[in-house]
């Protein structure tokens, strides 16, 4: 097939250059506008971008892929599918209708949960046994379209959103060559999703999502640590410094005490009290310093037991 792939973030990157390495020709690669980074502002190209102008791929970055003289540039390649992977931006109806087999989307969930910009760290956050990949034969609803394909990837114990995030992103550049084969052949038949999902809406990530809520039970915060990690991660405050957690485990606590007090500080080790049970952390940073194990940490640092984390 001539394929048009239109996709932005590094969870793209594995799919297009599995279509590169195919029989499929990629004819046209679609991402979202360069973006000024870093102290300099000096202007950086998307990771899809990166991979397409390795490999000569022409590459258009609309600022609205909406407007007129878009589709019709579009129209000029003359594709047979548009394969859409976290593109950034609504597709209209006249992208939707424009090839014979219409725009393939690879999205991160197993549909109709998840629906939403962030379904990868949502499922760990939520405490979900199993993820996976659904390609999806897009409409004008958000996520909302006929299902083809999916993947199953059962979620492991300190599962990560950043671990997740790249079993998936193998899982997904896998499943669209099967779904494009599938689509040749005749031999996939669209399911269509119920109207309502099953989960919330997975939202856009914040940073202010990372402020851990010590009221909260161990097992909810542990969860929020792991499915933030690596961004944009979960964290607390002590002397007035941000401190975040990149790992920790749920262990028994002490219910006198209140939600957020330091059990223990010493010894290598790091124990809080939360609103149920308490979180022995094992891994931190604190601001200004790099990542390391709590042990190592508090060889250097000092956290006085009694202290309260939640002010």
């Amino acid at each position: 097939m001539k394929v048009i792939f239109m996709g932005t973030p590094d969870f793209a990157v594995g799919t297009l250059e599995a279509l590169v390495k195919s029989e499929h020709e990629v004819v046209a690669v679609v991402t979202q506008p360069d973006k000024p980074k870093g102290r300099g502002k000096a202007m950086q190209p998307t990771p899809v971008k990166e991979v397409a102008v390795r490999e000569n791929i022409p590459v258009l970055q609309p600022r609205k892929v909406r407007d007129p003289e878009v589709v019709e540039e579009l129209r000029t390649f003359d594709a047979d599918v548009i394969v859409v992977v976290a593109f950034g931006q609504l597709i209209p109806k006249s992208i939707l209708t424009l090839t014979k087999y219409g725009c393939i989307n690879v999205h991160g969930s197993l549909l109709p949960k998840y629906r939403g910009a962030a379904p990868i760290q949502w499922a760990v956050i939520d405490g979900e046994k199993e993820s996976g990949i659904t390609t999806m034969q897009m409409d004008e609803g958000l996520d909302t379209g006929d299902m083809l394909l999916k993947k199953v990837i059962p979620l492991e114990k300190e599962e990560t959103g950043g671990s997740l995030f790249d079993k998936l992103s193998v899982a997904g550049a896998e499943l669209l060559l099967e779904t494009l084969d599938a689509l040749e052949k005749g031999t996939v038949t669209p399911e269509k999703q119920r109207k309502e999902s099953p989960t919330a809406y997975a939202k856009m990530l914040t940073k202010d999502m990372g402020a851990i809520d010590w009221k909260k039970d161990a097992v909810s915060v542990e969860r929020l640590i792991r499915g933030l990690n690596p961004w944009p991660s979960a964290y607390t405050h002590i002397h007035g410094k941000t401190l975040k957690i990149w790992r920790a485990e749920v262990t028994d606590g002490d219910e006198t005490k209140a939600p957020g007090t330091v059990l223990s500080g010493g010894k290598g080790e790091l124990l809080i009290q939360t609103g149920k049970d308490a979180l022995k952390i094992t891994e931190l940073q604190l601001e200004g310093k790099k990542r390391m194990d709590t042990a190592a940490f508090l060889r250097g640092y000092t956290i006085e037991e009694g202290i309260n984390l939640c002010c």
